[in-house]
């Protein structure tokens, strides 16, 4: 089976975890502020903290914002259910906002209607989490400016998009929203097995989420509320979580940034390869906007279905019995049962619904092998044809 995605490990990432597990440092300690650092300087963020999920990060993001009972969080129907579900953590309510059709990712048009309604019936969003599907960034100058217009704060669920680009500025700087969030589960572009990170450029979103992921514990005497008892004195300020990052899990990720770029490199390749020789079965491409260029952590079709004599189902089973580890990203989130029972339902958003119907993901990956490939690209076309 080649499948949809897989990390690649190499014995210098071994080394590095294996030189940590002999260290004096498992958990916290000098490897996670190094990882911190090196992917800050990358993207040009001022402020980085790795925890151990993006879903962590995205939770502690919202709750650094100021999200709570009584706010509304938006974001893209068309993302796994973390986007939606960090609102929901701080007791907010979760809305959604349909699709581009060419990018999949938030449609500009149909934030700014959904904006105006919005503001008549004073529904507005606490925060937009804009999410960069498939690792193409979201039209975040757009977003910005609405943003400052509306005054809702700006998360990027940046989740499938590290090493990517947005008007010439890394992915993670920062430039057009409060915080970032990355995430280096296995499949992602970079690994550290399980893990998150956010970036911000804010002095003050830095400090209250890097309580909040440590049990809101603080040993800064400038952020105490006494003086300290002695010098193993700490002072819980806030209610935190345990959603930090361990030391083994940062030395990888020091170890896979340094291929980052040769990464990003070789999916573009693939991904070029793929364009020019699917160019001619019954399906849509992925459509890159001009002002970004994409992580691509995954490569999404979708099927012409009036053209195929199959269905989105039998296209898919007949893929995976064939030996190709094909998926798809995402079912709409307002389709789980656990969103419905809130009121969503089938016909709020045509277009992330209509994807849904169409969309396959195909497998590509650092590791591939161009025969590896041109086997996707051959039992896709017997599928097909």
């Amino acid at each position: 089976m080649i499948p949809y995605g897989r990390q690649e490990i190499t014995q210098d990432d071994i080394e590095a975890v294996v030189e940590v597990l002999q260290s004096d440092f498992l958990t916290q300690g000098p490897k996670v502020f190094a990882f911190e650092s090196a992917v800050s300087k990358h993207v040009g963020a001022k402020h980085a903290l790795a925890m151990n999920s993006a879903t962590s990060a995205l939770h502690v993001a919202c709750l650094a914002l100021g999200l709570k009972q009584g706010d509304i969080l938006w974001t893209s129907p068309v993302t796994f259910v973390a986007s939606a579900n960090c609102g929901l953590y701080c007791g907010a309510q979760a809305d959604f906002v349909d699709i581009d059709k060419n990018t999949y990712n938030i449609s500009i048009d149909a934030l700014k209607a959904k904006l105006e309604l919005a503001q008549t019936t004073n529904t507005l969003p606490k925060i937009l989490v804009a999410v960069h599907l498939c690792g193409q960034p979201c039209e975040m100058e757009e977003i910005f400016n609405l943003s400052r217009k509306y005054g809702f704060s700006v998360i990027e669920d940046a989740s499938h998009a590290i090493g990517g680009k947005y008007k010439d500025d890394y992915i993670g700087s920062c430039a057009y929203s409060d915080i970032t969030i990355f995430s280096f589960h296995p499949v992602k572009i970079i690994t550290t097995a399980e893990g998150g990170m956010a970036l911000t450029n804010n002095e003050d979103l830095h400090k209250k989420m890097d309580l909040l992921r440590s049990h809101g514990i603080t040993r800064d005497p400038e952020m105490m509320t006494q003086e300290p008892d002695g010098p193993w004195y700490y002072q819980q300020i806030n209610l935190g979580f345990n959603y930090r990052m361990t030391e083994l899990q940062a030395a990888l990720g020091i170890s896979q940034m340094t291929r980052l770029n040769v990464f990003i490199e070789k999916r573009h390749y693939l991904a070029s390869r793929y364009n020019e020789l699917l160019a001619n079965l019954p399906i849509i491409l992925p459509w890159q906007h001009p002002d970004s260029y994409s992580g691509l952590h995954l490569y999404v079709i979708r099927l012409k279905l009036k053209d195929i004599s199959k269905t989105h189902l039998e296209v898919f089973k007949e893929l995976r019995e064939k030996g190709i580890g094909v998926n798809l990203h995402y079912i709409p989130v307002h389709l789980q049962p656990y969103y419905q029972q809130f009121g969503f339902k089938y016909g709020d958003f045509p277009n992330a619904e209509k994807y849904y119907a169409e969309a396959i993901s195909l497998p590509m990956f650092h590791g591939m092998t161009e025969e590896q490939q041109d086997q996707v690209i051959r039992i896709l076309a017997s599928v097909l044809i």
